[in-house]
């Protein structure tokens, strides 16, 4: 027995020692393992058990570690050092798809990686220029992180590089001139960040094996000459989207490019340029979007060369008024966006022949006639509102639209028997159409015999018809003349008067302000689109009734804002800049002309100005159906105030203002709140990444959104922070509760309160919690009492998983919650504290189009 003990006691020191061998920090298997220990992963588990090289995502060659896949394993947290940083011979590594937060410093030793995944994590650092000790990298994927700085040009070393992805960051600068040395590149995604600048020069002559270039949401800016030498490469697929690229497209339009995205930049001249009979070859071309851009002239003028093209949208450009383009050979397309694109005449019966169609959006034109038939074997998606069609709705087109995701009908002259639709939907989908169900709808009629006094009847009614058509036209013919007469009168008795000389003041509830001009005949109103008009001060007295408290609309941020209609029926919103401005008349007048040249579907147009002494009076568009403030929390939906508009001027308006508009239908409705997002999102984006310098709103609140007469949204009061100078910003901090930045509300830091592009953005993620709320951004009724305003109410719930809670209930069923979720999550976004987590716009622009393809609950 002595001896078995004093043996035992012999060996155990030697077993251990084993042990500790082992477990020496010297082996693949160690680090492998510490590395999964470290970030909350048991190497004990099923996957992590025997030697390390048959492990579940890990390869070998021989005894060392050269691939490791930890895909979506819910890894978390910074990676430690002297784990995967260690080992030496590893050459593909696929972290994707975690919540890590931060790279060990020897990370950067892997010398012999040749592939490296690290998308969809947390990543937040900006990327040091070690990333050029990978001189073998072949694949590199980083996107969907929150990366921030420049792109380093230590790129340049990697001459191996065959697909780099950096998209969905936040990187900035400009694309390094180094990244030309990678003439391996075969596929190039750098969209959704915010770079500026041009691309490097000779940057597609320096790729000859690029088929793939993504470049789409940043703010590069550059000409049609920059795509010189794409014809050199291989290159199939192009998307510069959401840029700053003005000059003609033809330089674009080369071999061998299949997919070309060119939308929402500033491509100007006649698309006729690009014809059929040049060297490029049209039957490749699958995908082509040239919308939101400036574009003019006639469409293309034949597109059967085109017989394989999927994707076409052409909206909203600056074309000629022209006929529905010849798309009958285009058999395969199967998205088809023609909207605001000034179409005229009648759809083309041939539409019936492209029975792949999916989406159908012609929009917003001057069509006429009846709609054809379409055929409805894939369509998913119908929108041919604000035209002027007519006639019945087919009936097969009909019997589709329940199984359809989204469909427009509103705004023409169209008859539907609209049974089989609930109001709510007719409401959205159908407003200015006539109800009638024919006679088929009750068979009984059939069975009836006519009279022999039908023909006395028909005549008798005809007659009745006739004389109630006369005596109604007459009446029309007597109210118009006396409204004339009226507003002739209100806009003669000032011009009349004898004394026009000042200076002039004029009251409101919270400010007096004063003209000082000696003769208001003498002092001339500029309007950008009649320079030949010749109106003066003395007309826009008599225009707004000497500024009378009766046509004033609103008193906002930076004066009172009057309603008037100026010589020539131009109907304005009159805006008075009473704070004081630093600026001299002459450079006032140069800015407010440079802000009359900016124009975007969804900005408020400055019409023109005027210089009343020190006074600064900046001429808008008027906007019909008022602002999203009133709209959304200040009326009854779809209600006048009198705080807006007086009671003569509801009279005037002759049922044109927002009770008659649908509002209350629409804005119960996601898609319509969606839409209002979108559009202003736009607007933004254009203003910050489409205006060189860059514009910042510097006010960005829900009563900055108008809707127009189409009830688009529109942007107002951009630009005018300028006129008033430095001064503004401590404005900003004391006004608009709600909607200021915390970096604004935090003295105690000691940086200077200076406005930039991030301070509007979350000023849009206010507005975008309100559309999804229906809640005011302060001092309204939030479920959770501790809550003192809209966004942290908000963010607490995304925060905790649960932002289904705040959705309106007005809104509640009317789209997808999913939808309405995820809008939230971009809400959030926008609302971080710190600005440099805050996405741009032109991002923001992408997401909120992306969530309208999340399929409906």
């Amino acid at each position: 027995m002595g001896i078995v003990f004093f043996s035992s006691i012999l060996v155990l020191p030697l077993f251990f020692r084993v042990l500790v061998f082992c477990q020496e920090p010297n082996t693949d298997e160690y680090f492998v393992s510490d590395f999964f220990q470290k970030m909350g992963i048991a190497s004990s588990d099923g996957n992590f058990s025997g030697p390390v090289c048959s492990w579940e995502g890990v390869s070998c060659d021989q005894e060392n570690v050269v691939g490791l896949v930890a895909s979506g394993l819910g890894l978390s947290g910074l990676i430690p050092d002297t784990t995967i940083g260690k080992l030496e011979y590893l050459e593909y590594l696929d972290l994707s798809n975690n919540n890590i937060t931060g790279l060990p410093s020897d990370f950067w030793s892997l010398g012999s990686l040749k592939s490296l995944n690290l998308s969809s994590n947390q990543l937040s650092q900006t990327l040091p220029s070690n990333i050029g000790n990978f001189g073998l990298l072949e694949t590199l994927d980083l996107s969907s992180n929150n990366f921030s700085g420049g792109i380093p040009d230590a790129f340049g070393s990697l001459v191996s590089l065959q697909v780099l992805k950096l998209n969905l960051n936040g990187f900035e600068s400009n694309i390094p001139s180094g990244i030309t040395n990678c003439q391996s590149l075969v596929s190039i995604d750098v969209s959704s960040n915010e770079l500026i600048g041009t691309l490097p020069n000779g940057f597609f002559a320096a790729f000859p094996k690029l088929k793939s270039l993504n470049i789409a949401g940043n703010g590069i800016q550059g000409r049609d000459s920059d795509f010189e030498g794409i014809g050199s490469t291989s290159v199939t697929y192009l998307n510069i989207s959401r840029n700053s690229f003005q000059g003609p497209v033809i330089g674009v339009f080369q071999e061998p490019l299949e997919v070309i995205d060119l939308s929402q930049n500033q491509f100007q001249g006649h698309i006729s340029q690009v014809n059929f009979s040049s060297s490029f070859n049209w039957s490749n071309l699958v995908y082509l979007d040239l919308s939101e851009n400036q574009l003019s002239g006639e469409l293309f003028s034949n597109l059967s060369e085109a017989q394989n093209l999927k994707h076409l949208n052409l909206a909203y450009n600056r074309f000629s008024a022209q006929p529905f383009p010849e798309i009958s050979m285009l058999f395969g397309l199967e998205y088809l966006n023609l909207s605001g694109t000034k179409l005229i005449g009648p759809i083309p019966s041939e539409i019936s022949e492209l029975t792949s169609l999916e989406t159908l959006d012609i929009s917003q034109n001057q069509l006429v006639s009846q709609i054809p038939q379409i055929s409805t074997k894939n369509l998913q998606i119908i929108d041919v509102s604000y035209n002027n069609l007519s006639g019945s709705i087919p009936i097969s087109l009909l019997d589709r639209l329940p199984l359809m995701e989204i469909f427009n009908f509103s705004y023409n002259n169209l008859t539907l028997c609209a049974s089989g639709f609930s109001p709510e939907t007719i409401q959205e989908a159908f407003i200015g159409s006539v109800n009638s169900c024919p006679i088929a709808a009750n068979p009984d009629l059939f069975r009836r015999k006519p009279h022999q006094d039908n023909g006395f009847k028909l005549a008798l009614a005809l007659t009745i018809s006739l004389v109630c058509l006369l005596v109604g036209l007459l009446f029309l013919a007597f109210r118009c003349r006396r409204k004339t007469r009226m507003w002739a009168v209100k806009q003669t008795s000032y011009k009349e008067e004898q004394i026009l000389s000042g200076p002039f003041s004029f009251q409101t509830d919270s400010t007096t302000w004063v003209a000082d001009v000696k003769l208001a005949t003498s002092v001339p109103v500029v309007i950008f689109e009649k320079p030949l008009l010749n109106c003066t001060f003395a007309d826009l007295l008599s225009a707004t009734s000497h500024f009378d408290r009766g046509t004033l609309l609103a008193e906002g941020r930076f004066g009172p804002v009057y309603r008037g209609f100026l010589p020539g029926g131009i109907h304005v919103a009159v805006k008075v800049l009473v704070h004081g401005s630093t600026m001299t008349d002459q450079e006032a007048a140069r800015e407010l002309e440079y802000l009359g040249r900016i124009k975007h579907p969804n900005l408020v147009p400055l019409t023109g100005y005027c210089l009343a002494g020190d006074q600064r009076i900046a001429l808008y568009d008027y906007m019909e159906n008022g602002n999203l403030q009133n709209l959304l929390h200040d009326l009854p939906l779809g209600v006048q105030t009198t705080e807006d508009w007086t009671t003569d001027t509801w009279e005037e308006e002759d049922n044109n203002g927002i009770q008659n508009v649908g509002s209350e239908g629409l804005l119960t409705t996601w898609r319509f709140r969606h839409k209002i997002a979108l559009g202003t999102a736009r607007a933004l984006a254009f203003l910050h990444h489409g205006c060189s310098p860059p514009i910042i709103h510097r006010d960005v609140k829900a009563s900055s959104v108008y809707l127009d007469c189409n009830l688009e949204p529109r942007l107002s009061d951009f630009g005018l922070a300028k006129i008033f100078g430095n001064g503004l910003e401590d404005e900003i901090t004391r006004g608009s509760p709600g909607y200021v930045p915390p970096e604004f509300l935090q003295p105690e830091t000691g940086s200077p309160k200076i406005p930039t592009p991030k301070s509007d953005v979350y000023g849009f993620g206010v507005i975008l919690f309100e559309l999804i709320t229906g809640k005011k951004p302060v001092e309204d009724d939030y479920p959770d009492e501790k809550e003192a305003n809209l966004v942290s109410w908000v963010r607490g719930l995304v925060r905790k998983n649960q932002g289904s809670r705040a959705i309106d209930p007005k809104i509640r069923g009317t789209g997808s919650d999913k939808q309405m979720e995820e809008a939230l999550k971009i809400g959030y976004l926008c609302t971080a504290d710190l600005p440099s987590k805050r996405p741009s716009m032109q991002q923001v622009v992408g997401i909120l189009k992306d969530i309208e393809s999340i399929s409906k609950q």
